[in-house]
């Protein structure tokens, strides 16, 4: 993607069914689970490299031994530098105490991570925030051991607000106002509640003293009752982990299926994870027996190992996020691949209208790195395009064809190139905001020598969400390679509205189809539409979140997809480019035909699958008219 924007966190929840010992003997180390874990990490690095985070927990440990071990990071390479504390703990007791080294016993009661349940998360900080006190898993200690909660998820809720309010009202005292916190005192409030009737009705009718109390709670713990009754209220995408202090976990997703979770189950683990390759990769099993976790349900795995998947919210229309396959998660899952080829291929009779059909004038090329595989569909869409005309030509001269002139049909081809070559270490270099703008221009380099001056050469992105980068940078260099024409292909649709449910996309006037709108409305005299929009958001300020509108789609409707994409060619040509340029984009419907079963346009289309979208997006467009540089939510 030219324009970077920060966006979802990856989770890894992964639950031991055998003892650590069956794991030294099988695999050769009782270390099997941490080792397991950095690969789910590591896998899902592109989830999130502001921070990571890791929790463990040991079962069956005695009063006073130590159970719940965590650590996080916010240093560059967050992901290595857990692992290297992880580590180094490791190695430093068993130096101290080589006689630990072949006995699993004495190193579960000594060393630190070493135990059943265990919890990773990575994060891209949405908000803005990066300090230490951000990074996932989040703890809420208490000297009941089934009190304890670690909490770790990929989510953001439009209502925080009102939850912490809700909180208040319990009397409690949260510490911030931020989601997590909020999520995390949400289920410890009712667990506290299930522990609490336990413990009475265990007193009360069968006579159990505290001590003994304790170890039967942990047994009858109801989690879907928890989860049922701390998130009845959310509002938002989440895919949410969680851990209890004696052995319990859980992940729950949110009932739209906004953010992704996939699981896998055998005879000896338990994981689940933000995406199916991270399971393949990391324990070698096949696509089919990686399950994706229904949305508005829990997988619950008790402290014996029992796993249940229970419906804790009433499932919405399905809306999974398209942007996970259009750009966040790893191109190597087998659907994914298959759906940005497709995402790419779509777009070619677009492309063929522009190129008057002349793809032998033409040089098909991306901007790197994750547009590669929508790529490959759009030369594929291309060379189908050119074995047609081969073929009508040969059928044409069929009767006057002979060696040569079969030769001379045959031997066109698509003509691909490898034009840009991103920077990246130039990239982490641009911090001098004085000398942004001229060392953005320098992030991507060109391949020389490939392209004529009768060419038209097209690129494809991912999406484009400012424009930025294209007017600063890309462009400008293609521009040195002489082309007539440079055409900018995105595989993604104009993206006219922000995302409240985990990606950075808050504020409306960050995105150029919404600033070429505006354009648009002032060329034609048309600007009093904003103020009308504006009022009309202002009268719904104080409604429920179910009764609100979102009336900010008022000011596209006049206006073609086209013209807008028009208006985006025009602002994002610098005055100093020769080539005619024209970008174009995906539309919505071929959007829904490459990724059939992720159906999440709201960015697209500001059709939000949750209430609390509408409110957002309202907002969102009335901090703009107000010149309010705050979030939305």
């Amino acid at each position: 993607m030219s324009d970077a924007i920060k966006h979802e966190c990856g989770i890894a929840l992964l639950r031991l069914k055998k003892p650590l010992s069956f794991y030294k003997e099988k695999y050769g180390s009782s270390f099997y689970a941490i080792q397991k874990m950095y690969l789910l990490l590591e896998k899902q690095h592109n989830r999130g490299q502001d921070g990571a985070g890791l929790a463990s927990i040991k079962l069956d440990m005695e009063p006073g031994e130590r159970y719940i071990s965590r650590v996080r990071s916010n240093k560059t390479s967050p992901i290595q530098d857990i692992f290297s504390q992880v580590n180094g703990r490791i190695n430093q007791e068993l130096e101290e105490n080589p006689e630990w080294l072949n006995d699993v016993d004495a190193q579960k009661k000594h060393i630190p991570y070493l135990g059943e349940v265990f919890l990773g998360h990575v994060r891209y900080g949405t908000f803005g925030k990066n300090n230490i006190e951000s990074v996932h898993p989040f703890l809420r200690q208490n000297n009941w051991m089934h009190r304890n909660l670690i909490v770790a998820g990929n989510f953001n809720l439009t209502n925080v607000k009102e939850l912490f309010a809700d909180l208040v009202r319990l009397g409690q005292h949260p510490k911030e106002m931020a989601d997590t916190v909020t999520v995390m005192e949400k289920i410890g409030h009712f667990l506290d509640d299930e522990v609490e009737d336990l413990y009475f009705e265990l007193r009360d009718k069968e006579g159990l003293s505290k001590k003994d109390a304790s170890p039967v709670i942990g047994e009858r713990l109801d989690i879907a009752r928890i989860l049922r009754r701390a998130s009845k209220n959310w509002d938002g995408g989440f895919a949410m982990a969680g851990m209890l202090g004696h052995g319990d976990a859980f992940v729950l997703r949110d009932p739209a299926g906004i953010r992704p979770a996939f699981y896998y189950e055998d005879e000896e683990i338990v994981v689940v994870a933000s995406e199916r390759p991270v399971i393949q990769t990391a324990f070698n099993v096949p696509f089919n027996e990686i399950k994706e976790l229904d949305p508005g349900h829990a997988i619950i795995i008790k402290k014996d190992g029992q796993v249940s998947f229970e419906e804790i919210l009433e499932p919405l229309e399905r809306k999974a996020c398209s942007f996970e396959r259009i750009y966040f998660s790893r191109g190597n899952d087998a659907s994914i691949y298959q759906e940005r080829k497709m995402l790419g291929r779509t777009m070619m009779p677009m492309i063929l209208k522009e190129l008057n059909n002349d793809v032998e004038n033409a040089v098909f090329s991306y901007i790197p790195n994750t547009a590669e595989v929508s790529y490959f569909g759009m030369v594929e869409g291309a060379q189908e395009f050119l074995n047609q005309q081969k073929t009508e030509r040969i059928l044409a001269l069929k009767d006057e064809l002979n060696p040569e002139k079969l030769q001379e049909i045959l031997s066109k081809t698509i003509r691909s190139e490898k034009i840009t070559i991103k920077d990246a270490k130039l990239r982490t270099f641009i911090t001098d905001d004085s000398n942004r703008d001229d060392m953005v221009e320098h992030v991507y380099d060109v391949t020389y020598g490939v392209v004529k001056p009768t060419d038209t050469l097209i690129v494809i992105d991912d999406s484009i969400v400012r424009g930025t980068t294209l007017k600063k940078s890309i462009v400008k260099m293609l521009d040195r390679l002489n082309p007539k024409k440079i055409i900018v292909v995105s595989s993604a649709p104009q993206i006219r509205y922000p995302d409240c449910y985990g990606i950075d996309m808050a504020k409306m006037d960050t995105l150029i189809a919404f600033n070429a709108t505006l354009e648009l409305l002032k060329d034609r005299n048309m600007y009093h539409i904003i103020d009308e929009v504006y009022a009309k958001c202002k009268t719904q300020e104080h409604l429920p979140d179910a009764e609100v509108t979102n009336f900010v789609k008022e000011i596209y409707a006049p206006f073609t997809d086209e013209e807008i994409s028009d208006k985006i060619s025009e602002m994002l040509h610098p005055e100093t480019v020769k080539a005619d340029l024209k970008i174009m984009f995906q539309t919505v419907e071929n959007l829904h035909v490459s990724c059939p079963d992720n159906l999440g346009d709201w960015y697209f289309t500001g059709n939000y699958p949750t209430a609390g979208g509408n409110r957002v997006v309202n907002r969102a467009f009335m901090n703009f008219v107000e010149g309010n540089d705050a979030r939305a939510y």
